[in-house]
């Protein structure tokens, strides 16, 4: 089972960057597929999750400019992270049935 993130990089404050997640190996449905984040000397927090059937959640400080979504067929997990700031800078990892992706970075430059 193994989950590969791609799309993180740097950009400008209020740009835009796609995050993409694909599970391989996983039989079956996904109930919740999800992304968290971490930045240098902080807790691990969720930024957004999408269960099965389409409901999502999304953290505070995103709301409004992140939007997830998913496709159950390919078992694939997308973030669109919009109008970035710079207290968005950290390194982004999809997570699904208790497996953690291996991290993708993203930086935002003020």
């Amino acid at each position: 089972v193994q989950l590969v993130e791609s799309g993180g990089g740097l950009v400008q404050t209020g740009g835009s960057l796609r995050l993409s997640c694909a599970a391989s190996g996983i039989i079956g449905v996904i109930n919740v597929m999800a992304w968290y984040r971490q930045a240098p000397g902080k807790q691990r927090e969720l930024v957004a999750a999408v269960t099965s059937g389409g409901n999502t959640n999304y953290a505070d400080s995103v709301k409004g400019r992140f939007t997830i979504s998913r496709d159950n067929a390919k078992k694939t997990v997308v973030l669109q992270m919009n109008n970035l700031k710079p207290e968005d800078t950290a390194t982004y990892y999809c997570y699904m049935l208790s497996i953690w992706g291996q991290g993708t970075q993203v930086t935002v430059s003020s």
